[in-house]
């Protein structure tokens, strides 16, 4: 499976009283399959997947995979604290028609690296889709070492991974050992530069479900065209927003803010993620208005 190109992990909307408001995702995904994304994941952290119930993140599932109608490459998440719940998702999304899965590190329980790959490949077993690894310790606990990822050399469904540790060196490291049998995708975004430079074809942003046509612009000029010249000065522009979204400690309710100014509002975050405060959105708004006018 190509897993090229600006991979938007869908944001779950919620109504004034904390329930999830499906109907507020179909504009959205209308105006991310217009601004050209490649693709849609539900269930990402994006999502507040681990604010979910199995139900709802089911019915999510079910709800985007008819609001998309074909028209998009589907990928579920479906990381849980789980083997057997990771893989019912994956089942079910399956059934749905998605195409892919999005598979990390079962989150607080901590495995070790053995128990770590044996979750992973039982959910091979059972799901058999092409799958993206996600590596992001700093939410999962559990990091994906070297040695696992040689491990998954002989299982040819897991092509992709989205590395959001935040180290240079380690990326380094991934396109340079395991580009032939992972294409490294982007997911520290105020490192996209630093990744597009280094040969990822894809990145999978937060930030895109409210300014996607961005994202696909500086991914077309980067990567389609290789013109990284170009490709800095775009980026200077995205940096004090991908920056602010990294670094200021509130990524989803940042993300959901920006589809509010964007004219897609999806409500605030589940608690216990609060929403921003006055100068926190006053901050974010002059970065969105920076990148915005460019």
């Amino acid at each position: 499976m190509n897993f090229d190109g600006i991979w938007t992990p869908l944001v779950t909307p919620f109504s004034a009283d904390g329930q999830v408001d499906a109907a507020a995702l179909q504009p959205l995904i209308d105006a991310l399959i217009e601004q050209g994304v490649s693709g849609l994941i539900v269930g990402g952290t994006t999502g507040e997947y681990y604010a979910l119930s199995n139900a709802e993140r089911r019915a999510l599932l079910q709800g985007v995979a008819e609001m998309a109608r074909g028209r998009v490459t589907l990928m579920a998440g479906i990381n849980a604290t789980s083997t057997d719940e990771s893989i019912g998702l994956g089942l079910h999304a399956r059934g749905l028609g998605y195409q892919s899965i999005l598979v990390a590190a079962p989150y607080y329980c901590q495995p070790t690296q053995d128990e770590l790959l044996a979750h992973t490949l039982a959910i091979d077993d059972a799901i058999n889709l092409p799958a993206m690894l996600y590596n992001f310790p700093a939410r999962t606990g559990t990091a994906m070492g070297f040695e696992y990822l040689e491990a998954l050399r002989a299982r040819p469904n897991f092509q992709s991974i989205k590395e959001s540790t935040g180290s240079i060196e380690r990326m380094h490291h991934l396109v340079s050992a395991h580009a032939d049998h992972l294409q490294v995708a982007c997911g520290m975004d105020d490192q996209v530069l630093e990744f597009f430079a280094w040969g990822a074809r894809s990145w999978v942003g937060g930030a895109s479900n409210f300014c996607a046509r961005q994202h696909v612009a500086l991914y077309k000029t980067c990567v389609v065209d290789g013109d990284l010249v170009a490709g800095r000065a775009l980026a200077a522009r995205f940096l004090p927003l991908l920056n602010l979204l990294e670094q200021g400690g509130k990524f989803c309710q940042y993300v959901k803010y920006g589809c509010e100014l964007s004219g897609l509002p999806v409500g605030v975050t589940r608690r216990p993620l609060l929403p921003l405060t006055s100068a926190e959105k006053d901050r974010f708004r002059i970065a969105y208005e920076h990148l915005m006018d460019a």
